[in-house]
């Protein structure tokens, strides 16, 4: 049986575009759930649903999955993400795009 927060955590991570890469903590406050990244976290370790893009999910610091990076950032570059040392660095989309690093920019580049 799968809880209403559950259902909400894995909503937000479907709306995840390719290339976009958000944090536990983003992903539980667009869930209407501020404080919870570990609840994302484990949603996403038990989530029965093969397409699932999990591997857009990482800590806010970029630290990629333990025990599974390498599947991560293969999953990562093969949408354009930069990782190195198990770390996002840059990302097109979301948290670790440049935009998103600089104040008063837009996805479209515009500062």
């Amino acid at each position: 049986m799968m809880l209403d927060d559950h259902r909400r955590i894995i909503a937000v991570v479907r709306a995840l575009g390719v290339g976009e890469v958000s944090s536990y903590g983003d992903i539980a406050s667009v869930a209407g759930l501020p404080g919870r990244s570990r609840l994302v976290g484990h949603v996403l370790a038990v989530a029965d649903e093969p397409e699932l893009a999990w591997w857009r999910v990482v800590t806010a610091s970029g630290r990629l999955v333990p025990g599974l990076e390498a599947d991560q950032a293969a999953l990562l570059a093969a949408e354009g993400v930069t990782v190195i040392g198990n770390r996002v660095r840059a990302a097109p989309v979301g948290r670790f795009s440049s935009y998103a690093r600089s104040p008063g920019c837009t996805p479209s580049g515009a500062c």
